[in-house]
């Protein structure tokens, strides 16, 4: 490519030159994308289809426009390839893409947008603009004859690097599964899930009938019977009797608290009319000493 065509000073063409020199010098097994000799802001890519989904083995082709603010603003995508996912020719709505600017980061490049494109192949489109929601059996059909031919598209420029890109990928292509192959692995998944969901319902159901056949003692009853759901009609014998037991261990002990207040009453009564005497006896000792002193002893002698 004639970087003299270009003038090196400006940032969005010294970011897209930046990323082709790491496209070229670090490539991916997953995506090829190059830039048009004629203008470096379109670019022609492929990608393959993710692996483990009806879409893996397919080779899907695509244009990226980039704006004349990059990075700062985000650039716009199109399939060129029907997958059944997105349509063709026509602008996708993507968080990564200009439909969604507030979500685009300058620090994102064409190699995140491919990555992110390929994880958002077999995601739901929940009606997103160009979004499409074909089955899987069409899906995996649309990914067999991908491989067969590169879309046509655009002037004889365009269509020699689709051609170039599609030769490169489709070299280093993995075959297409079938699609009972894939979904193997999911029904095993499945049915191992199930089994789990049962062993652990059956062990959970032993655990429950162990503690009832060996209920333990204590407080631990009075316990487990709250944290369990108050139900008397369905709750096991074992735990009623447990509540009976407790009920009546309380119903045991409630009549010695009155004795301990009893006793406590009478010997609060006790040491108050202890005091009461003392005080009685001080005062009686302090007038007789008055009456002694004042010459009115002897008359306080003989009534006495």
């Amino acid at each position: 490519m004639a970087e003299d065509k270009y003038n090196l000073k400006n940032p969005a063409v010294k970011r897209i030159l930046q990323e082709l020199k790491e496209m070229q010098s670090n490539p991916s097994d997953d995506f090829m994308s190059l830039p048009l000799e004629e203008n470096i802001f379109e670019w022609q890519f492929a990608i393959m289809g993710p692996r483990d989904t009806e879409f893996e083995g397919g080779i899907y082709h695509g244009r990226i426009q980039l704006p004349a603010e990059y990075p700062f603003k985000p650039p716009s995508y199109m399939l060129l390839t029907p997958n059944g996912r997105f349509e063709t020719q026509t602008k996708i709505c993507l968080s990564i893409s200009n439909h969604h600017p507030e979500h685009w980061q300058p620090s994102w490049s064409v190699r995140t947008a491919l990555v992110a494109l390929i994880a958002f192949m077999p995601t739901n489109p929940n009606g997103a603009l160009g979004s499409l929601d074909y089955k899987k059996e069409e899906r995996r059909a649309l990914a067999i004859k991908s491989r067969e031919a590169a879309p046509t598209f655009g002037n004889p420029e365009r269509q020699k690097l689709i051609d170039e890109i599609h030769e490169s990928m489709l070299r280093k292509a993995p075959a297409v599964p079938q699609l009972s192959s894939l979904e193997a692995p999911k029904r095993h998944h499945t049915n191992s899930e199930s089994e789990a969901q049962a062993s652990s319902q059956d062990s959970g159901a032993m655990t429950i009938s162990e503690e009832l056949q060996n209920p333990p003692v204590g407080d631990r009853i009075v316990e487990e019977v709250h944290e369990a759901p108050v139900n008397a009609d369905s709750s096991p014998p074992e735990v009623r009797v447990s509540r009976e037991v407790s009920a009546r261990v309380s119903s045991d002990e409630q009549p010695q608290k009155p004795e301990i207040r009893v006793h406590k009453l009478a010997d609060d009564r006790l040491f108050t009319w202890a005091a009461v005497g003392l005080t009685i006896a001080i005062v009686v000792l302090l007038l007789k000493k008055f009456m002694k002193s004042s010459g009115h002893g002897a008359l306080f002698t003989d009534g006495s």
